[in-house]
């Protein structure tokens, strides 16, 4: 009997590109992938630990999955392992628990798959993680996210991803497109670039510091591979999007007219003390450069509500600063604290029931920025990528500016291309739309 492999990934899009790729090496080992609700051998978890929420949300995944097989094997990789690997080991049913570099080879350390009386660790120190391990998402969803970078060389004060990571490094240009590639041939018609600060490409691609290349070199050769129907670019850094990588993605033939560029704070105060490389200014110009070359584009902001030290007067500059900017919606955050960072230690901590009064405030502001960047389209002819779920008997999609879109479920309308003509706004804040005599592909 082959045994069977199920994935839980938590967090980013970098994870589930890391979840598909480490899958893949289990099939290589003669494990089939199964749901994780169902029965399985092993049962792996990606974790997280950007947000408390992500943390806490481990225990009752592992629960979940000693339900569907109480037998099972349970391994836990990613950043929440790296950082707190004994806090995951001492978790009731968890057998393995893998650090940053180990996660890659998973199955050299999987022996029998009979259960630990103890979690075994094996987590290397983050300063060994300097290499590079490529990695993309295929098959679990209609997009794939590629992944071009890795770690982060920046000192945020709240961010502990630098400790999960390791420092910055990226993928060779060769790869890179060598799995764009292999991407496109699998009849994927988009592709997300992914990584923890994308606009850093280039630094560590050979093992040194140095840039061999840069961002704006590796979209303006992904945007010559042949078959890729969209690229799209992941967060990135309001300082490291440049003026040339917008003018190339508003000329491009794949890559749409969507950014989404991490804000964090309106307050250049708050900015300061997150240890942020811009000012509000900077955030201003990328906008407007946007604006004037792409203005039907899609921006999408984050920002962290909370943070130690921010008055109300903090608060309302960031709230007035983004109510007035032509910006198309917002993830918001709530600030938690995170054990090793310098905002741990900072004075001036903000009530957990403020810091809720501020992210439902922006999260109001965000679903009116949403609703009048929707508006604005309605009358437009734009293309739709549909997607392969069937959600109480729709479908549903996106234009190339990221507007959502929905229909009666139509199952040969999966992973296709359609020009459609966007007519109204729905009660559900979708958007309708008429299909247009064209069929893309």
């Amino acid at each position: 009997m082959r045994k069977k492999v199920a994935f839980y990934t938590l967090g980013c899009k970098l994870n589930f590109s890391e979840t598909s790729t480490i899958s893949r090496s289990f099939l290589t080992e003669g494990f089939d992938r199964v749901e994780f609700s169902e029965k399985a051998d092993i049962y792996v978890i990606n974790t997280c630990s950007v947000t408390e929420n992500a943390d806490k949300r481990f225990k009752s995944i592992v629960k979940q999955a000693q339900r569907a097989n109480s037998d099972a094997f349970v391994a836990a990789i990613g950043c929440y392992a790296q950082l707190k690997p004994q806090e995951l080991a001492d978790v009731d049913g968890v057998d393995l628990v893998l650090g940053a570099t180990e996660k890659f080879k998973i199955t050299d350390y999987l022996n029998d798959l009979s259960k630990n009386d103890f979690g075994e660790v094996h987590s290397c120190e983050i300063e060994e993680a300097d290499f590079y391990v490529g990695s993309y998402s295929i098959g679990d969803r209609t997009r794939a996210f590629l992944k071009v970078q890795d770690g982060c060389d920046y000192k945020c004060t709240y961010c502990t991803i630098p400790l999960a990571r390791g420092i910055s490094r990226s993928d060779t240009m060769d790869s890179v497109l060598k799995n764009a590639r292999e991407i496109s041939a699998q009849n994927i018609k988009e592709i997300v670039l992914t990584g923890v600060n994308i606009g850093d490409y280039g630094k560590g691609e050979f093992g040194n510091k140095k840039h061999e290349h840069t961002f704006l070199d590796l979209v303006t050769e992904l945007d010559k591979v042949e078959g890729i129907e969209r690229l799209r670019i992941s967060s990135i850094e309001p300082n490291l999007l440049k003026n040339e990588t917008i003018d190339l993605v508003s000329k491009s033939r794949a890559f749409v007219p969507h950014f989404h560029i991490p804000l964090q704070s309106g307050s250049n105060d708050i900015l300061k003390k997150m240890k942020r490389r811009y000012l509000r200014e900077l955030y201003v110009d990328r906008v407007e450069k946007i604006r004037e070359v792409m203005p039907h584009a899609c921006i999408g902001v984050d920002v962290i509500v909370g943070f130690p030290g921010e008055t109300d007067e903090h608060f309302l500059e960031t709230y007035n600063f983004l109510n007035e900017l032509d910006i198309s919606y917002l993830h918001v955050f709530t600030y938690s604290e995170r054990d090793n960072t310098e905002a741990a230690e900072m004075d001036g901590i903000v009530p957990q029931k403020i810091r809720s009064k501020r992210s439902k405030m922006l999260r109001g502001l965000s679903v009116k920025k949403r609703r009048a960047f929707y508006e604005s389209q309605i009358g437009s002819s734009r293309t739709v990528l549909f997607e392969s779920e069937n959600k109480e008997g729709y479908i549903h999609g996106f234009t190339e500016n990221y507007v959502k879109v929905k229909a009666p479920w139509n199952p040969e309308l999966v992973n296709t291309l359609h020009v459609v003509k966007l007519t109204d706004i729905d009660e559900d804040g979708l958007v309708r739309f008429d299909f247009e005599p064209e069929l893309v592909s």
